[in-house]
């Protein structure tokens, strides 16, 4: 399964990038992150593991992120990991303007073992939504944080 989503947000790219390469941040935008710590590598470098942990609902989630590409302020990725479902996330941050990033985000989710059969039954809209909420998250914190910061 694969999607693209993509979110202009009102602070320069550098500033963005800041604001998003802060893992602290990551409790402001991602709804129902409760913990994170860094399992291996430098942090926030290529090849550097981190876990999260979420909950979300009755449900308690897992995942292992992995830094595969880090080429600020340009692009980013990594791969996340649970049972059952690898996931990439390609980002890219394009300048707009001087005030103003477009960040584009491609996801690709594989599927293993039980959850490549529930799979056939979860429509890719049901990922995208949550891709989408993310985005839109980050975008409320980032330009709140920015004009704070301007004030």
């Amino acid at each position: 399964m694969k999607y693209t989503s993509e979110i202009m947000i009102d602070v320069p790219r550098d500033e963005m990038i800041r604001i998003l390469d802060n893992a602290d941040n990551m409790k402001h935008w991602q709804k129902g992150l409760e913990k994170y710590s860094f399992l291996e590598g430098e942090p926030g470098e290529v090849g550097s593991k981190m876990q999260l942990e979420y909950q979300m609902g009755k449900r308690r989630m897992e995942l292992v992120e992995t830094i595969t590409k880090r080429d600020w302020p340009k692009e980013f990725s990594a791969t996340y990991e649970t049972k059952g479902v690898w996931n990439l996330v390609d980002n890219y941050f394009h300048e707009e303007s001087s005030t103003s990033t477009r960040w584009v985000s491609d996801s690709t989710f594989k599927f293993s073992g039980m959850m490549r059969v529930m799979s056939w039954f979860m429509p890719t809209s049901m990922f995208k939504k949550q891709s989408c909420q993310y985005l839109e998250d980050f975008k409320t914190f980032a330009e709140k944080e920015y004009q704070s910061q301007q004030a």
